[in-house]
């Protein structure tokens, strides 16, 4: 099947995948084109993207991400016309950023919603997608020069392939997912890293966090998996403990490339696993 290039990820995302698929892809089942694409942190959708299958069941704990897409398959010609309002000032950033924090916020449509979230997306620092623990997006103004905040061609072949595809799109805990993945399925779980350090912890992209205690109920729901005969590949950091928990699986790891850090420094070539039950 030739694939659409233009389809690709609208937002840019912690811990986003478009830099690593080319050594990915040596991971994947062979059978790929014919299993159900299954996601249950999909997050930015660079793997979707690439791969563009013909049946998908995509799912995030993030509502406002979810809602993006929902409305880029639903309502891609008003969302494009929303976007086209935004301004790339900073007392206009801070304006739209502050809302969540406001009782207007529950008054703005799906569509209004959508296209504040990709307009702060392309204008804030970094591109970092940050809220802190009350939910509100937090992340400062970036002060770039001409961002692309309305990337026309992107969105419409996003929402082309959304409504092509049989693309079931679900807002909730992973666990629920699992609930309804048929048996001939290649499952790709990308959830919040374990952290390398202390200091290395990075959350902010949800409110709340992930402890030992989630990365362990996971990998109990990749055991579930593995018993159905449901092919699964999971990222994950190099952490020690992450690879005494998936001890008996197939445990690749990988170089990855670390694009979004506020400090230039630790941006580079980290070490990540690459987790499968399958050869």
């Amino acid at each position: 099947m030739v694939k659409n290039k233009l389809i690709s990820p609208f937002l840019k995302w912690v811990g986003g995948k478009r830099q690593i698929i080319p050594v990915m892809k040596d991971y994947f089942p062979r059978n790929i084109s014919n299993l159900t694409y299954c996601e249950p942190f999909v997050g930015g959708g660079a793997l979707l993207f690439y791969l563009q299958p013909k049946k998908a069941i995509i799912n995030d704990y993030n509502a406002e991400l979810i809602n993006v897409y929902r409305i880029i398959r639903d309502c891609v010609d008003e969302l494009i016309e929303s976007l086209k309002q935004h301004k790339n000032e900073a007392e206009y950033f801070y304006q739209i950023r502050s809302v969540d924090r406001e009782p207007l916020f529950h008054d703005l449509t799906d569509i209004e919603k959508a296209s504040r979230i990709i307009y702060l997306n392309k204008t804030c620092f970094n591109g970092l997608y940050r809220v802190n623990n009350a939910g509100e997006f937090n992340a400062p103004f970036g002060r770039y020069k001409n961002p692309n905040i309305v990337n026309e061609p992107t969105l419409r072949a996003v929402s082309r392939y959304l409504n092509s595809a049989n693309v079931d799109i679900l807002n909730g805990d992973y666990s629920n997912v699992f609930e309804c993945i048929p048996v001939n399925s290649f499952v790709y779980l990308d959830p919040p890293y374990h952290p390398i350090s202390e200091t290395a912890n990075f959350t902010g992209y949800i409110q709340g966090g992930w402890t030992e205690k989630d990365q362990i109920r996971l990998k109990m729901k990749c055991d579930e998996l593995t018993e159905r005969g449901i092919k699964f590949l999971l990222s994950n950091s190099s952490a020690d403990f992450i690879k005494e928990l998936y001890e008996g699986y197939i445990i690749n790891t990988v170089k990855a490339t670390r694009c979004i850090n506020s400090d230039a420094d630790k941006r580079g070539q980290i070490d990540e696993l690459l987790i499968k039950n399958y050869e």
